[in-house]
Formats: structure tokens, C-alpha cells, sequence
């Protein structure tokens, strides 16, 4: 499992890494191409999950009100108050760049990917 995560880890290092190389066109087609699919795949992934939230919600209240359920809403409180302080210590105490700081960086260093992904994206949304 590690080697997999290895492998995708080395090809998206090579995928970014050549983006920076090509002409602002290639830049803007690479970014159209992978935000029409991203944006696709969202749509679809969004539908499922939509479906499978609303139905489990739905079927847990029918569970509840027909007694089959009964939630203890204290101790969930204390859980999930639990998990939002290990949550904001985890963000405070990080000193490297997050994923999510590197990938904001690379996005503003890369005009005509960016450009060329978010106009995909909403295409692949549309789609």
C-alpha cells in the first residue's frame, strides 16, 4: 500500500513539476483537461453521497422515532467537543507548510493552469 501511495506521490511531483516548463497554452489545455474531469467526477461523487447521506439521516430518524435508537446527545456533545480542541491544537501547532498552503502557492505561481482548471472544473460540474 505504501509503495502505491509512493508511486502516485512521484507521478503527481512529475505531472506539477512539468507544468511549470510548458508554454502558458499547454498550461491552460492540462488545466482544462484535469478540471472538466475533476469537476465530472465531483458532480457525480456529490450525487451519491448526497443520496446516501440523506437516506441514512432519514432512515436513522425513522429508527429513532420508532424506538429502535435511542442517542445519548451528552455524551456525543463531550465527543465531539473532545475532537474540536484535538483539532485546534493540531492546527496551531503546525510550523511546515500544509497541503493545502503548498497547493495555494502553486496555484498563484501557475496563472494559466489555474485559469485553465477552474473553467474546466465548472464545465465537468455542468456536464
Amino acid at each position: 500500500m505504501a509503495e502505491v501511495a509512493d508511486r502516485a506521490k512521484n507521478f503527481i511531483s512529475r505531472f506539477v513539476g512539468d507544468i511549470d516548463k510548458n508554454d502558458a497554452t499547454k498550461q491552460i489545455l492540462i488545466g482544462a483537461g484535469s478540471g472538466w474531469f475533476s469537476g465530472y467526477l465531483a458532480m457525480r461523487v456529490a450525487k451519491t453521497t448526497a443520496f446516501a447521506v440523506g437516506g441514512g439521516i432519514i432512515l436513522l430518524q425513522v429508527a429513532t422515532d420508532s424506538g429502535f435508537i435511542k442517542v445519548n446527545w451528552k455524551k456525543v456533545n463531550k465527543n465531539l467537543e473532545k475532537i474540536a480542541e484535538t483539532v485546534e491544537d493540531g492546527l496551531s501547532i503546525s510550523h511546515n507548510k500544509t497541503w493545502s498552503e503548498k497547493a495555494v502557492d502553486f496555484l498563484k505561481n501557475n496563472t494559466p493552469f489555474t485559469s485553465g482548471f477552474i473553467g474546466g472544473f465548472l464545465i465537468g460540474m455542468a456536464t
